[in-house]
């Protein structure tokens, strides 16, 4: 007789094909679809063991959530991000959080590339020019910044940071940066004070994970110390910069542009941004082709494959280092 499939319950909307990995090998609960989400979770609490979360919008997920789970073992995230599940509370409750790391790694630094040659020399902005039919009346005016003259402060140097400085090399751009921690093997100078670095810098690329460790880690005073020629690049959380200090910067002249794929209310982007011309806006593009999602989404899938196996997860958070489970084997009995 075939073994009953482990129940997994789903928060939100995913791709298909994670639901459709998902839905061979394990029997799928949809919170978001049930006529009674509260029976739902009433249901499965005694014998849940698996999550998966992530994709258009992220559910918190924390202990008044997680806590109604007593036999909840894995939650596999979606993204490079988990800053909406406590993975501290999580690892000490004996509960794995896997992400889908490395993957995107690549996507996002080509993304962050592209956003810093868009906010430096105005592409969209010339482009728009193009359309209206201004060219027809003189050239798009000369950009009063380039990269030929700037360095850039990297403000995180994890996978991604290291990519994009890695591009950043062969584009011959000075490159610094800051963390908690000096990286071991890398070339570049590391600042330990992000306000000493912004102030030596003319860009300030923002590649820190989000969370409340780095809540408006970039605030009025980091962005005085960029001083008025530089420039903001946030492919982070949108949580990380101080959304109202950033628009009184750029409105006040303090810094002379900003390029963000983030935001803080998103997709609620604030009208202040919208009007500006000096500012590059993305809508959270940074891993969106079809090849990198689906690169992300598989591991998703994959990561729960080898739990259930009894391999341990793929990918697990730092915070999942060395937790072994609320069981010593994983089985599908």
């Amino acid at each position: 007789m075939a073994a009953e499939k482990l129940d997994v319950l789903m928060v939100g909307p995913v791709m298909p094909l994670i639901e459709q990995g998902i839905s061979r090998a394990f029997t799928l609960h949809k919170l978001w679809e049930a006529p009674d989400r509260e029976a739902l979770i009433a249901n499965l609490a005694p014998r849940l063991r698996a999550i998966v979360a992530g994709g258009g919008k992220h559910e918190p997920m924390g202990p008044e959530f997680l806590g109604r789970f007593p036999k909840l073992e894995i939650i596999s995230s979606f993204g490079v991000g988990y800053d909406h599940v406590d993975a501290k509370w999580a690892a000490a409750h004996g509960i794995v959080v896997t992400n889908t790391p490395d993957v995107l790694t690549e996507e996002v630094a080509d993304t962050a590339l592209g956003l810093l040659l868009c906010t430096v020399r105005e592409l969209p902005q010339a482009e728009r020019y193009l359309r209206a039919g201004k060219w027809l009346e003189g050239d798009y005016p000369l950009t009063r910044a380039t990269l030929r003259d700037r360095i850039i402060g990297m403000v995180g140097l994890g996978r991604i940071g290291k990519a994009i400085a890695r591009r950043l090399d062969a584009f011959r751009v000075p490159v610094v940066y800051h963390s908690r921690h000096p990286q071991p093997g890398v070339p570049y100078r590391h600042y330990p004070n992000l306000v000493d670095m912004a102030r030596d810098v003319d860009v300030l690329m923002v590649v820190t994970p989000g969370g409340p460790a780095t809540k408006h880690l970039i605030d009025a005073n980091v962005l005085e110390a960029l001083g008025p020629d530089g420039i903001l690049i946030n492919m982070s959380r949108g949580s990380v910069v101080d959304e109202p200090a950033l628009i009184a910067a750029l409105e006040a002249g303090k810094i002379l542009s900003a390029g963000l794929d983030v935001f803080a209310n998103e997709p609620r982007v604030p009208p202040e941004l919208m009007a500006m011309e000096n500012v590059v806006l993305f809508p959270h593009v940074g891993s969106a082709s079809v090849y990198t999602r689906d690169a992300m989404g598989q591991l998703v899938v994959d990561n729960l494959l080898s739990w259930a196996a009894g391999k341990g997860p793929l990918t697990p958070v730092p915070e999942s280092q060395g937790v072994r489970g609320r069981k010593s084997e994983i089985s599908n009995q």
